[in-house]
């Protein structure tokens, strides 16, 4: 019995120093979720984008789709091109691969999570089905590009902009990456999914799709950079690290946050909270995903006075108490928001703040509501402490 008990001791104790302190405490006052999320992903069969066809895509069942939010039939012309109505979703759109990639996102996420908890292999095992279905079978994977995603009825058949859509993916090569580790993918799996990512970042950072969603001004220029940074670190692809980081330090930071923290760009739109939070999630996953002793990004301060810390403590009170917040309430969606932001538990531990872990632990952190799954990529910070 002291032999057993002296190794269960010693099992604990390396689980434990494995973890971050932010992780331990994360896992410690969440666990009950964790484990239901990690139950309910256990159940859950492999489908990916092959099981649901459009007929008014231009690419084939391999090709993602997707068509564009905000743009509706004209009244004045109803057989033509679609019209904008910026900030208001249209709910005849197809989203039904979008759909799937979230579920794939949130199914990987929690088994990953589960695995944390508790170093059962099982997790790891159900997760690496989904992720050969995904990327390696050939009669449901996913090509690796995004021709055909947000198109719009009438005018194109696919944009640079519907690269957002494949925020999605980070969790997945997060939890990917902690499979790794844990030798749970076989060799030749784990290939397959490294010339996939490797594939994709290809064409998000040659074609003219992926250049324009780079170099947008608001939060898809953010998104990319986000991307390309979590895949790239997946696929150890160290020149496109540094240049993640170069852009969020030269072109992120300085060009969309104002002296006092806001981003301007963001509260222009019609959904200026919703998208302000989007932007400083963003940008935390960025520093969370980059940031190293030697080039700590939650530390680095652009132009004299624009820094993530600055971000995070503008929205801080908006999300505290959201009436409190001083311009336009969003056009839709509105009373979705705030749920258990990325940015408030990635600030908590870069900065030691217990005030945002507390603000954190108190928000949802299963929402329901499908605009507010889409903008939020980051559903298990358990795998990213």
């Amino acid at each position: 019995m002291r032999t057993f008990l002296a190794a269960l001791f010693i099992g604990i104790s390396c689980i434990l120093q494995a973890q971050s302190p932010y992780q331990q405490t994360v896992l410690k006052d969440t666990r009950p979720a964790v484990m239901r999320r990690a139950a309910w992903a256990m159940q859950q069969a492999p489908q990916t984008i092959t099981a649901f066809q459009c007929d008014r895509s231009a690419g084939g069942i391999h090709d993602f789709y997707s068509e564009g939010d905000y743009w509706w039939p004209d009244p004045a012309n109803p057989n033509g091109p679609y019209i904008q109505r910026d900030g208001q979703t249209n709910p005849e759109n197809f989203v039904a691969h979008r759909q799937a990639m979230i579920r794939f996102s949130r199914v990987m996420g929690a088994l990953a999570a589960g695995y944390i908890a508790t170093r059962d292999n099982t997790y790891l095992q159900r997760a690496l089905q989904h992720a050969k279905a995904w990327f390696e079978t050939p009669a449901t994977r996913m090509n690796p590009s995004l021709l055909y995603a947000q198109a719009i009825k009438g005018k194109v058949t696919g944009r640079g902009i519907g690269i957002i859509d494949t925020i999605h993916l980070m969790e997945v090569v997060q939890a990917l990456s902690i499979m790794e580790k844990a030798g749970a993918i076989p060799p030749e799996d784990l290939a397959a999914f490294k010339s996939w990512f490797s594939e994709y970042l290809q064409w998000l950072t040659t074609h003219p799709y992926g250049k324009d969603e780079m170099n947008a001004a608001n939060n898809h220029g953010t998104c990319w950079v986000m991307q390309v940074a979590a895949f790239a670190r997946f696929v150890n692809d160290k020149e496109l690290l540094a240049f993640c980081s170069n852009r969020y330090k030269t072109v992120l930071l300085p060009r969309q946050m104002a002296a006092d923290g806001s981003f301007p760009l963001e509260l222009k739109r019609t959904k200026p909270y919703g998208y302000s939070l989007f932007n400083l999630d963003a940008m935390s996953t960025i520093c969370q995903l980059l940031s190293t002793p030697d080039n700590d990004l939650w530390r680095f301060t652009a132009d004299s006075s624009k820094s993530i810390a600055k971000g995070i403590a503008y929205l801080y009170p908006y999300v505290n108490n959201k009436n409190s917040w001083p311009f336009a309430h969003d056009v839709m969606y509105w009373n979705s928001w705030p749920v258990a932001q990325p940015f408030l538990i990635f600030g908590a531990a870069a900065f030691q703040h217990p005030e945002y872990y507390r603000l954190w632990l108190s928000l949802n952190k299963d929402p329901e509501e499908e605009e507010v799954l889409r903008n939020l990529p980051v559903r298990n910070p358990l795998i990213w402490l």
